[in-house]
């Protein structure tokens, strides 16, 4: 496996054209959030009672730093990259200079970890403003998301690597993508669910950004984030070279 500087080329080339259609990007993942956070929060929050001495919308909201963060990185290396990949040949092309697949592939996490850390900002300014963050302690989300951000590309680009066409996405989304959205603990606390939704879960990555994400957010923080920290970190580290070989094998081997 041969990775260099040139990574950066290719995170590059996708932040230039990102520039060009930022707007439309920015808008989907920045809306999204908000129509949830006026639903749930401000609607349904109303007949719920006080979660863990908090108000639901409070007690809600800093799930949604991370959701906003995760769909963001699935989409970028799910469709977006296929499309570079299958149509666009974007991969072909970069690939016949002197940058190498693998670098193509980590240029490609590096990017959609970029887009999660975006997203999953915006979403701190919005509910920052709403006076929904009360502690300082908000800013360490940042290195948090720029984990989530590893975790999910690295998980969306293996899928990218196994399909056989566009349409088998929906697969990921329907099986791994939105049940994780449903079942991390960001609309409802998981201890009332059955003990096997519980450990499965425990193994998603975003169940452990959203403990992260609310604990920091509302500054209730205590060693045990570390065991989180330290979950996404193994996660990150066996699941890297998986995305890497699977590439490799569809469009060299």
């Amino acid at each position: 496996m041969r990775i260099s500087h040139r990574v950066w080329h290719v995170f590059m080339r996708n932040f230039t054209v990102f520039k060009k259609t930022w707007l439309a990007n920015v808008m989907f993942n920045f809306i999204e959030p908000l129509l949830y956070l006026g639903a749930m929060g401000f609607g349904l929050g109303v007949f719920v009672e006080d979660i863990d001495g908090l108000p639901y919308i409070n007690w809600m909201a800093p799930g949604l730093i991370a959701t906003s963060a995760m769909w963001a990185a699935a989409l970028e290396c799910t469709y977006d990259s296929y499309m570079r990949m299958n149509y666009q040949k974007t991969y072909h092309a970069i690939i016949a200079t002197p940058v190498n697949l693998e670098e193509v592939v980590v240029g490609e996490i590096l990017f959609g970890t970029f887009k999660s850390l975006l997203y999953g900002i915006i979403i701190i300014i919005v509910i920052s403003a709403l006076g929904l963050v009360p502690s300082p302690w908000v800013l360490l989300v940042l290195p948090v998301l720029a984990l989530e951000g590893l975790a999910v590309t690295e998980l969306s680009i293996t899928w990218t690597g196994l399909v056989p066409g566009v349409d088998a996405f929906g697969f990921f989304f329907t099986l791994v993508i939105t049940p994780m959205f449903l079942f991390s603990g960001v609309f409802f606390p998981l201890d009332g669910l059955p003990v096997l939704v519980q450990v499965i879960a425990w193994f998603m990555p975003l169940y452990h950004v959203v403990e992260l994400t609310r604990s920091l957010t509302l500054g209730t923080v205590g060693p045990s984030l570390l065991y989180d920290v330290l979950w996404l970190v193994v996660f990150i580290t066996v699941l890297f070279k998986l995305p890497l070989y699977l590439m490799r094998r569809r469009l060299i081997d």
